[in-house]
């Protein structure tokens, strides 16, 4: 692949052939595309000589794993003119579970893994290793911890690229770390554009309608999170594949939290399936200036497809009729409202705090709108010390979808609620089925929990 297809700041990076080295680029500059071109190049100049290499790709998901292969590396082996086979097949973690591991195979036997980046996938081989968008892996260091040894073998090659993505995870420590070993790429969207990429920054900018984003995402700034109230790192660890996925829900007790909007702010049903003691995003409706008949029709919709044990409304000014009419439909035993008072706030924010750092909720992974909307709340103090939650209002809302999110939590773990219904045994003339597990909340005896979100709200 000549210079005559590549950005300079694209070529200088291919021609870089330090063992260490780490690439920072801006939003849509060819991050994956570039370094996946890496490999490919590697694979055909390697089998040109009559040599094998080997190869593992760890994305933050499955989804982004596939996408690495299918959209990076067997379309430049396929430009390159390379033979290969692809497959895919389950990778056994740790703890039993299974991902995805997909596989190219040269014809001469140099091969490429793509996997979701994980301690166990990262241990698993001894290989030259390419860490795309590192910033965004959960449990970034245990990573690390796990995988460096991995590479210590004299002549592999580490590759780590990403966008930035606030200060407390390891990529952050790699870019500014002032030792030396590492050779650095940082392509902000001007550089890039300067170099040919053809973007116009005006509209770019403009369309994107938030400072911390355009700052974040391209012009490769690190936010300070300190106030954040969910930092980066937190809202990470909790992603997965398999979330935000209606067709997952499995017949389990559900908990729903609604976000009242109707003009400038969005309308949000957040709907959680309790499965184990963790709690799974199985879908999330977000409108915008949609009627209180068609918000009605949404939360409708999410009673009849799940088996909603509690609903928590938002009750503050123009909630009060929904709520109302959302209880008449489907009891007040089921649907609570819950008014935005500063305490009342302070104890979802913390509840949905809690929910989070102990990795009890699972959210759809790689959701742009929805990463920077449960990161843009912050906690501050009003004049007379009492805490306040504020988060700048944009094209986005007003975190309107972390407001659902906690006030679903919520409905998770308050107090237990007798929910009366007849099972398939109680009805006359129908067989016998296995009984079905009994709805229920999280453990109201689950001291620590409770403990630590009381202390969260101090």
């Amino acid at each position: 692949m000549g210079a005559s297809i590549l950005h300079p700041y694209q070529q200088r990076y291919i021609d870089d052939q330090s063992r260490f080295k780490l690439a920072m680029f801006a939003r849509q500059t060819g991050k994956t595309f570039t370094s996946t071109l890496e490999i490919a190049e590697d694979i055909v100049a390697c089998e040109l000589s009559g040599r094998r290499t080997r190869w593992v790709i760890l994305s933050r998901g499955e989804r982004q794993a596939k996408e690495a292969m299918d959209e990076g590396l067997k379309l430049h082996l396929r430009a390159l003119g390379a033979g290969f086979e692809a497959y895919e097949s389950d990778f056994r973690l740790a703890d039993n579970t299974t991902v995805k591991a997909l596989e190219v195979v040269g014809k001469h036997g140099s091969r490429v893994t793509a996997l979701p980046a994980n301690p166990d996938t990262a241990r698993g081989f001894s290989a030259n290793v390419l860490l795309d968008e590192f910033a965004f892996h959960a449990d970034s260091r245990k990573i690390w911890q796990a995988l460096f040894p991995v590479i210590s073998k004299p002549g592999l090659r580490l590759r780590v690229v990403s966008t930035p993505n606030g200060k407390g995870n390891k990529f952050y420590e790699l870019v500014t770390s002032e030792t030396g070993g590492w050779s650095k790429h940082i392509v902000d969207i001007y550089k890039a554009v300067a170099d040919g990429l053809p973007r116009d920054i005006d509209e770019l900018r403009a369309g994107c309608g938030d400072s911390d984003t355009w700052a974040q995402e391209y012009e490769l700034e690190w936010l300070d999170e300190a106030s954040a109230w969910l930092p980066w790192d937190m809202i990470n660890a909790v992603e997965h594949d398999h979330a935000g996925v209606p067709a997952n829900y499995t017949g389990g007790p559900v908990f729903v939290g609604v976000d009242i909007g109707r003009r400038n702010d969005l309308f949000v049903i957040w709907v959680l399936e309790l499965v184990g003691d963790v709690l799974w995003t199985r879908e999330i409706i977000a409108r915008k200036r949609i009627s209180f008949a068609e918000q009605d029709a949404e939360l409708n919709s999410v009673f009849s497809r799940y088996h909603v044990v509690r609903c928590c409304m938002d009750q503050t000014g123009m909630g009060e009729k929904p709520v109302e009419d959302a209880q008449r439909r489907h009891g007040t035993s089921r649907v609570e409202g819950v008014l935005f008072t500063s305490p009342n706030k302070l104890t979802l924010a913390s509840i949905g705090k809690q929910t989070f750092e102990d990795r009890r909720i699972r959210i759809p992974l790689g959701d742009t709108p929805l990463r920077e909307d449960l990161h843009k709340l912050q906690k501050t103090s009003s004049p007379t010390g009492a805490p306040r939650f504020v988060a700048d209002s944009d094209a986005s809302g007003h975190a309107d979808r972390a407001w659902a999110c906690f006030l679903a939590c919520n409905a998770a773990f308050g107090p237990e609620m007798l929910i009366e219904y007849m099972t398939a045994r109680d009805l006359p003339g129908k067989a016998l089925a296995p009984e079905p597990e009994s709805l229920r909340r999280l453990p109201e005896d689950d001291a620590g929990f409770r403990s630590r979100i009381k202390d969260l709200a101090l």
